[in-house]
Parts: structure tokens; C-alpha cells; sequence
């Protein structure tokens, strides 16, 4: 069980990261493919105001995502990155990429330097989802072997079903940040925006749902094991999900209910990442299981130890900083998309003495049960204490609430 409990923050992350960056390299998709003049800039500026407080925030997944995986399973870490470094280093680029654009566009000079800047960020933000798309493409089909490949530097991701796949990550984007952004105009009484997002979202979904169809079809002629794990158990319960949930935001978009969109629209691309993870599962890599690959008890005990107790900071944190973006309170005042009014904050309280006390007493124990036990029951109940641990010091530290 501790061997495999990194993997499965490793998949959480990895969630997270899809559902909320990629939202916001969707965004900057949506910035390019809008014509110059008043509505273009009103579309682009929309989608600036609503993923600037919020895009460097997101990019925390990713890298919790490698450093977990990076401390929990190094052999595996090393076979992937051995393997794919040019799809990663075009990833890593994009970001950079990204980052400097947002940090440029503030201070640009001109109509034609704005224009520079946003094409640079809006390219970087396909080519970063697409690339990280085809290395986990890779991945899925066994292109990656266990002791790493320097040789097969392209073919190993430059092939019809990773590509598909990283076409899929962008479409998934653009999906993900279209419904956003129609219930962000909503909510900023936005309407021509709202429109202009609504279309958006019904023709990604549609494109994104046609991708991953013909990802099935490539995965029935050309992977005919990985068909058949995505096809059945598990898994098959996944896709289903997806496809209901992905079908259901189109729905939810049509009739313009986007704030409950927003959370089906994360939960049909989450599913997708599920049933991947669930028809591989407990392989990482072709013939290395989760448990070969785990690194030594010591080193699963501290990472177990350091991410549980890191969620009690980061998590509150999150939450305060989405909440008030989706308030409409980090949106620029000299912005046309400012809320009308911004609702007063409650003064705030200070968390009771007595979760405090009961998340010391958690952390306590589940760290003791899990270093100093070598019993396998000792070590599920040390999880246990642990998972407490977060959740009593979630409550201490976020039921109040911030004032400004």
C-alpha cells in the first residue's frame, strides 16, 4: 500500500494540473484564433483578466506532480525522461515562453509589440499541451522502456497515436477554458462575451469528443491491448463517465447553466486520465510494476509525510486565491470587466484550539506508525492518522475567512 500511495497524489496531481492549466492554455488558444479589431481584444482581454490571478498558481501541480514522482520512483522518472526529452523540453520551453509573455504584455510599447507578445503566448500555450499530450502518449502505448532509450529520440513520440493524443490534450484545453470563460462573462455581466465563449465551448467539445473517438479507433487497430483495458473493468467505467459527463457539459452549455458546467467539463476530461491510470494499473512501464519501481520505506514515508502535511498549506491557500478570482476581487479596477459590486468580507475567526490539538495528535501518530511499525496494518492505519491529520488541519486553518 505505501508503495503505491505517491502514485496515486502522482495521478491527483496530474488531474489537477489538466482540469485548471490546462484551462489556461486553452485560454491562450482562444486568444489566437480571434480576428484583430474591438470584439478580438474585448475576447482577449476577457481571457487575460479571467486566467491572469490564477496561471502561475496552477502550474504548482506540475511540479508537485515531478518531484513526487521524481523522489517516489527515480527509476521510472529516469526511463521517461531518458526516453522523451525533446517532447519535455518543448514543454518546458512553451511555459517559459508563457510566463515572459505575461509578464511582457503589461509592458508593451505598441499595437504591433502587444500583438508579438500575444501570438508568442498563444503559440506556447498549444505547443506546451500538445507536447506533454504526446509524451504521455508514449507512455500509454509502451513506448517508453523501463530502462530508458537514447536512441529513438522522435519515433518514440512522434507516431500516429501520441500525436493523436496531444491533439487531444490542446482540444481538451480549449474545451476546458471556453466553458470557464463563458461562465466568467456571466458572472462579469459580460453577455456578447458569453455568447461568443458559449459557441466556443459547444464546437471544442464537439472537436475534443471527436478526437477521442478516433483515439479509440487508432487504439483498437494499432494497440489492440491497450483497447481492451480501456474497454473493460474499471477503466470502461471511466470512459463511460467521460462520455456522459463530457456530452451532459455540452447540454449544461447549450442551455447556458455554465457554473454547474464548469465542474462536469473537469470531470469528463478527469475521467479520461482515470481510465488510463486504471487500465495500466500497477504497470508504470512495460514489465515495472509500481512496487519495483517504489524507491526505499524511508523515502515513501517522508514523501507521504511531506505532501499531507504540504496540503494544509497549499490547499486553504488555493481556495482563498480561486475564491476570490471567481469573485471578481483580482480583477484589475480600471478593467470594463469589474464586477458591479464586490460583497463585503466577514471579519475573521480564529480556528478553534481543539482541531489544532486533534491534527498535532494525527500527525504525530501517523508518522510513528509509519516509520517505527513494520507491520502492513500499522502502515494503513499511519495513512489513515495522516489523511486525518490533513483534514482536521484544512478545517483549523481555512474556517475563517480572510478580510480585506
Amino acid at each position: 500500500m505505501l508503495q503505491a500511495l505517491p502514485m496515486v497524489y502522482v495521478l491527483a496531481g496530474l488531474v489537477l494540473y489538466t482540469v485548471l492549466g490546462g484551462a489556461d492554455f486553452g485560454a491562450g488558444l482562444w486568444q489566437l484564433l480571434v480576428r484583430r479589431g474591438e470584439h478580438g481584444e474585448r475576447i482577449r482581454e476577457h481571457a487575460h483578466h479571467s486566467m491572469g490571478p490564477v496561471w502561475e498558481a496552477n502550474h504548482v501541480w506540475l511540479i508537485f506532480v515531478l518531484t513526487v514522482f521524481w523522489t517516489a520512483y527515480p527509476g521510472a522518472f529516469g526511463a521517461i525522461t531518458t526516453t522523451l526529452p525533446v517532447p519535455l523540453f518543448i514543454a518546458v520551453i512553451g511555459i517559459v515562453l508563457r510566463g515572459a509573455a505575461y509578464a511582457l504584455r503589461a509592458g508593451a510599447r505598441s499595437p504591433r509589440e502587444s500583438a508579438l507578445i500575444d501570438t508568442l503566448f498563444s503559440v506556447s500555450s498549444i505547443l506546451t499541451p500538445f507536447a506533454l499530450g504526446t509524451a504521455i502518449g508514449a507512455i500509454a502505448t509502451n513506448h517508453v522502456p523501463a530502462g530508458g532509450d537514447t536512441h529513438h529520440l522522435l519515433s518514440g513520440w512522434l507516431h500516429p497515436a501520441s500525436i493523436l493524443i496531444g491533439v487531444l490534450a490542446v482540444a481538451a484545453s480549449a474545451y476546458l477554458a471556453a466553458v470557464y470563460l463563458a461562465a466568467d462573462a456571466v458572472r462579469h455581466g459580460g453577455g456578447e462575451l458569453e455568447g461568443a465563449f458559449r459557441t466556443r465551448a459547444l464546437i471544442a467539445g464537439v472537436v475534443a469528443g471527436g478526437v477521442a473517438v478516433a483515439g479509440v479507433i487508432v487504439f483498437s487497430s494499432d494497440y489492440p491491448h491497450l483497447f481492451d483495458s480501456l474497454t473493460s473493468g474499471g477503466a470502461l467505467a471511466a470512459v463511460i463517465v467521460s462520455g456522459i459527463a463530457g456530452i451532459g457539459t455540452l447540454g449544461l452549455v447549450y442551455t447556458r447553466h455554465y457554473e454547474v458546467a464548469r465542474y462536469t467539463a473537469a470531470v469528463a476530461v478527469a475521467a479520461i486520465i482515470a481510465g488510463w491510470a486504471v487500465s495500466r494499473w500497477p504497470t508504470i512501464l512495460p514489465h515495472l510494476t509500481i512496487d519495483q519501481a517504489a524507491a526505499g520505506h524511508d523515502t515513501l514515508v517522508w514523501v507521504t509525510v511531506a505532501v499531507l502535511a504540504g496540503g494544509t498549506l497549499l490547499f486553504p491557500s488555493l481556495a482563498l486565491l480561486f475564491r476570490l478570482t471567481l469573485a471578481g476581487q483580482l480583477v484589475d479596477t480600471d478593467s470594463q470587466d469589474m464586477p458591479a459590486g464586490v460583497p463585503e468580507q466577514a471579519s475573521p475567526r480564529i480556528a478553534t484550539p481543539l482541531l489544532a490539538r486533534i491534527a498535532v495528535a494525527c500527525l504525530i501518530a501517523g508518522f510513528g506508525l509509519l516509520t517505527v511499525a513494520d507491520a502492513k496494518w500499522t502502515h494503513a492505519i499511519g495513512v489513515v492518522c495522516l489523511l486525518s491529520f490533513v483534514a482536521t488541519a484544512f478545517l483549523a486553518l481555512a474556517g475563517s475567512e480572510v478580510a480585506l
